[in-house]
């Protein structure tokens, strides 16, 4: 794969430098977001705080939907990012339904003066795209990673490039087969620029983990796996094997470090439900085989970040079906984990599809899909992770 620097595209801005200084009260750079409660409502407006139950310790969340009026019917799959200027960037699948010809994707950015109106970053012609990802590489370049085809199991990578943190982009770059980028979680960037990605593969019968690794910002990549739990591990962990029709297996990893090693987190079917982990010692070249961690896994997507103290904290749906609650883990040893924060609970309904990242002032930030209708963003003092 050749690195590409095609013509470069601007992005829609909210307002004017003007407006946005209007608009960038002492409030709103105090504390951006509305009061959250540990459970939100069906309510349009966000929810205002709550009083906690008797005996459970405070925590502070601030809470606030990106939009709430947008071009598209259905969302979903967000991804976010802190720029070098303290902005925040985040971007999401939309359209009138996951899967169909118009879903494109959005992007919204978050200054002083709030959330910007979603504007249309890339849209292929006639086709969907799904699961974009945001970082930033080493040199200072963001890049937005996305898939496009009418299933996941006819996916194109595809990859565009930024210089001014998203103000302007390259044209698309239509990765090779078989390499798709990072697949949903943001990838993890070594001091010395290599990319370790998650990525993954579904086809009708499998699924399977898969890591691609590159030390020149994607211009070559080396691809290694596949990453799953064999039928055996399955019928020791479950008490049973996998019948013959079921689909089974890992996507969507999720590398961070760990000590002097990376740690893969990853989503499983629902016939091994829960989530599992695999370590490489050798920067991502190779990988041990997965295990599962007592965390249950619904099929649903998870994020995890690696604390700058050294601590793993874990977002995901801790539930054996549906995709409520949601939820924030923590663990000092990347094995054991501790739920400390529900985000959302509310049964029968969908938050989803998590992105979660520290930012520069150690806070956590976490954006997700809320309803299939909005893009929900959480940020959480660090001060509040146990």
């Amino acid at each position: 794969m050749t690195s590409s620097h095609p013509r470069r595209t601007a992005v829609p801005q909210a307002s004017s430098p003007a407006k946005r200084r209007a608009a960038a009260l002492p409030a709103l750079l105090a504390l951006s977001f509305a009061p959250f409660s540990a459970h939100s409502s069906r309510a349009q407006a966000p929810a205002q705080m709550q009083p906690q139950a008797a005996g459970q310790p405070h925590r502070t969340l601030q809470q606030q939907d990106i939009f709430t009026d947008a071009p598209f019917a259905s969302c979903h799959a967000s991804t976010v990012v802190e720029l070098r200027n303290g902005d925040w960037l985040a971007a999401w699948f939309g359209g009138s339904a996951e899967g169909k010809p118009d879903v494109a994707i959005w992007s919204s950015r978050h200054t002083a003066a709030g959330w910007s109106k979603p504007a249309q970053l890339v849209r292929e012609p006639a086709i969907a795209s799904w699961n974009p990802v945001l970082f930033h590489a080493a040199d200072g370049t963001l890049w937005l990673y996305y898939k496009f085809g009418p299933v996941a199991a006819g996916w194109t990578g595809a990859r565009m490039q930024s210089a001014d943190d998203g103000r302007t982009w390259s044209a698309p770059e239509h990765l090779p087969a078989g390499i798709l980028g990072p697949i949903r979680a943001k990838p993890y960037v070594a001091t010395d620029g290599t990319i370790v990605s998650g990525s993954s593969v579904e086809s009708y019968h499998s699924w399977a983990a898969w890591i691609e690794r590159s030390s020149d910002n994607g211009a070559t990549t080396q691809k290694s796996g596949p990453y799953t739990l064999t039928d055996p591990a399955i019928q020791q962990l479950t008490g049973k094997a996998p019948l013959p029709d079921d689909t089974t297996g890992l996507i969507q990893p999720s590398v961070v470090p760990l000590g002097d090693h990376l740690r893969f987190y990853a989503r499983s079917t629902n016939n091994i439900g829960r989530i599992c982990a695999a370590d490489s010692r050798d920067g991502g070249r190779t990988w041990t085989p997965p295990h599962a961690l007592d965390l249950a896994n619904p099929n649903s997507g998870i994020d995890a970040v690696h604390l700058r103290d050294g601590r793993i904290v874990l977002i995901y749906n801790p539930t054996a079906s549906g995709r409520s609650p949601l939820a924030l883990a923590v663990s000092r040893d990347g094995e054991h984990f501790q739920r400390f924060q529900t985000l959302e609970d509310d049964p029968g309904q969908e938050f989803s599809y998590p992105a979660l990242i520290q930012l520069a002032d150690g806070d956590l930030l976490m954006t997700y899909t809320w309803h299939r209708t909005r893009i929900r963003a959480v940020r959480l003092p660090l001060a509040q992770v146990p």
